[in-house]
């Protein structure tokens, strides 16, 4: 049986974006994280889809990407928080690779790894890219004002109003979920 997923974003969505993070130290969880995952893993399966452009750019090493990376996921394990995966786009904007936010190749990988509903998935984040993720397989996106999301907020003129929300932060998605109220631009 398929079953719906949430493909997160993992700086600014999960934890704070405090930059090209190479130090486990600088990994900050949002206090409402684990709430929320706990909350959204009862009904969808979770998967991490991050561009690590900081790799590329030679601002850190893919040693200190993983590093960071198992220290979160060791984290949420520890909160009884289980993601499916993670895929990493350690490429910069420039290379033109096939993994990199906005082109679903990740997507594309989990359905073809689990069986996903995408008609019932959501794409997580705080960056228009995330948005365009959605769009690139027919997800609809949840734009998080966390993040970069305030920032980057009128960059989202330029997309299909129905194809995205705009939350304040992820528990607002999570009580939508419990209010069955998807079709609400906005919920701050």
């Amino acid at each position: 049986m398929r079953k719906p997923a949430l493909f997160l974003d993992r700086d600014g969505t999960l934890i704070k974006d405090n930059g090209y993070i190479k130090d486990i130290k600088k990994v900050v969880f949002y206090p409402f994280t684990f709430d929320a995952l706990r909350e959204l893993q009862k009904k969808y399966l979770l998967f991490i889809v991050t561009n690590q452009a900081g790799v590329g750019k030679g601002l850190i090493t893919m040693q200190e990407m993983e590093s960071v990376n198992h220290y979160i996921l060791d984290q949420l394990q520890k909160q009884q928080i289980h993601i499916s995966k993670v895929y990493i786009c350690p490429h910069k904007k420039e290379d033109l690779c096939d993994c990199r936010k906005p082109k679903p190749y990740f997507i594309d990988q989990a359905c073809n790894e689990c069986e996903i509903d995408l008609s019932q998935s959501f794409v997580i984040g705080d960056h228009p890219s995330d948005m365009e993720l959605g769009i690139n397989r027919n997800v609809k996106g949840i734009y998080l004002l966390t993040g970069h999301g305030r920032k980057h907020y009128k960059e989202l003129e330029t997309l299909p109003t129905n194809s995205y929300s705009v939350y304040k932060s992820l528990p607002f998605f999570v009580k939508s979920i419990h209010d069955r109220n998807h079709s609400q631009k906005t919920i701050y």
